[in-house]
């Protein structure tokens, strides 16, 4: 699910692919508005499935942070507010979320992103974090 959700640098919020056009992406806000519009090869676009985050041992994908976040909220949005929080609070979340973040990597500026696209997806119903499953292929 998340290889459909996309971040472009530059502008808010998230957002859903719909289809690919000619020399670009169609794309769908992921709000309650839905608004379509084209994204461009120039515009900086990111699958939330191609990002992960630094911690002390190697990089753990989004979709597990999320997974984590998830279940420590309990599939509700964040109590805390990315907006009025201090460094120190996002560094506590953050270390409910993933223990062993890399603390030189991960910047508040990264935390507050990762809340407010977690929010966002919850309010969109976007709740699979689960790592999609191969299909196994059966040779007769």
């Amino acid at each position: 699910m998340l290889e459909t959700i996309l971040a472009i640098s530059g502008k808010p919020g998230l957002y859903r692919l719909i289809n690919r056009g000619n020399r670009s992406l169609i794309i769908e806000t992921l709000d309650a508005q839905k608004k379509r519009m084209p994204a461009f090869g120039a515009d900086k676009i990111i699958s939330l499935a191609d990002i992960a985050m630094y911690t002390d041992e190697e990089e753990v994908p989004l979709r597990q942070v999320l997974k984590n976040i998830y279940d420590m909220e309990g599939g509700k949005p964040t109590t805390i507010n990315y907006r009025k929080a201090s460094n120190e609070e996002l560094a506590d979340f953050m270390a409910k979320a993933l223990p062993n973040y890399d603390r030189d990597h991960v910047y508040p500026s990264d935390m507050k992103k990762l809340v407010q696209w977690y929010n966002i997806l919850i309010e969109n119903g976007v709740t699979d974090f689960e790592e999609p499953k191969a299909e196994e292929t059966t040779e007769e």
